[in-house]
């Protein structure tokens, strides 16, 4: 088998009304989709994403780019095209655009291989499990209302979450502390509540806010401070007693190592775009075990299932519903649960009336 011809399609997809974080104003997600076609009619699939699809063409280019590194290419040698493609960008830098379309390539190729042999990705892999944690990271903006807030947390247990995110980032700490508390009451004391920063804290400000979430028993706070700032999270991580969560923004498991030796974190939460796709997750996620941390994946839930699969020390999966129009196939969330996809592959496949609909070509 081998990669015949490497096809992207741009595409914006509209989120049902704007939301905000403590950094972003979002209304809509630009997804660049790749589909590596093989010689024997298998397609891989990935994509890489930009919100409000800023700049989304620059990562078009870049995937695009590296079409001489995988055409005419077995998939099956899928570490030799990353390593290849790891060489090709040291110029250019082994983060931002360069990492992301490394990491779409190496999904594709990975979605190939799972395909020709028939076989969902996480058995590939060796799997461990056959159900992950998740919660529910689509609601709870900072945009809201502390009514919206309620409505939106006891309609989330509704759909079968038993974990829940709420964004915090307010001016004044007894803001946060009231929107939480609201959330709090409206689900009661057995539902696990999470909280993320969006990095718009200082030190103090976010010591002393955490430390009031922790009496709300609120079990993480996400990117306190700035994410370079690595540094600072651990003095935040120093002075709570829950736990800190980071490293979506890092990239590689060059960065996932930073944060290690910085003592930055209680749990690492590697994104499939900026981390490299499959083959660096796995490393990451064995250079976490190998100090005693656990995972969590950021956003791309469909493509992250077969890594919580087939990954011992990921404790969950953001379940983020922005990407779902672009799939044939629907995750389901039970119990708290979302199922492990026994489909070839990635599980996931483009639904191409959502491609066409939604294309900015």
């Amino acid at each position: 088998m081998r990669i015949s011809e490497l096809k992207t399609q741009l595409v914006k997809v509209p989120l049902a009304k704007p939301i905000r974080t403590a950094i972003h104003d979002i209304d809509s997600v630009g997804c660049v989709c790749l589909s590596l076609y093989s010689t024997t009619g298998l397609v891989g699939e990935s994509y890489v994403f930009s919100i409000n699809a800023v700049r989304l063409r620059a990562f078009d280019e870049m995937i695009r780019g590296f079409g001489h590194q995988v055409l005419n290419k077995d998939p099956h040698f899928v570490t030799g095209i990353w390593e290849a493609i790891w060489q090709e960008i040291n110029p250019s830098g082994h983060k931002g655009v360069t990492v992301s379309a490394l990491s779409a390539i190496d999904v594709a190729c990975w979605d190939l291989v799972g395909k020709s042999v028939g076989l969902p990705l996480h058995r590939l892999f060796g799997a461990l499990r056959t159900s992950i944690k998740t919660y529910a990271s689509g609601g709870l903006w900072l945009s809201q209302t502390i009514n919206e807030l309620e409505v939106e947390a006891a309609e989330f247990v509704e759909q079968g979450f038993l974990s829940l995110k709420v964004r915090v980032g307010k001016e004044s700490i007894k803001e946060d502390i009231e929107r939480v508390a609201a959330v709090r009451a409206a689900v009661g004391d057995n539902i696990e509540i999470l909280c993320d920063a969006n990095q718009a804290l200082n030190v103090k400000h976010a010591i002393q806010l955490g430390k009031q979430l922790s009496e709300l028993g609120v079990d993480w706070l996400e990117e306190p401070v700035a994410a370079y700032d690595l540094k600072g999270h651990a003095q935040v991580r120093d002075k709570l007693d829950i736990n800190v969560a980071s490293g979506e923004t890092e990239y590689t498991r060059f960065g996932m190592q930073t944060m290690i030796e910085n003592s930055a974190c209680d749990i690492l939460m590697p994104d499939l775009q900026r981390i490299g796709g499959y083959t660096e997750m796995r490393r990451s996620a064995a250079l976490a075990s190998a100090n005693n941390l656990p995972i969590s994946t950021h956003i791309f839930t469909e493509h992250s299932l077969c890594m919580a699969g087939s990954i011992e020390n990921c404790i969950s999966v953001e379940h983020m519903p922005w990407y779902a129009p672009l799939f044939n196939e629907e995750i389901q969330v039970i119990d708290g649960q979302i199922d492990i996809p026994e489909r070839p592959g990635t599980g996931f496949t483009f639904n191409q009336d959502a491609l066409k609909e939604f294309s900015i070509n």
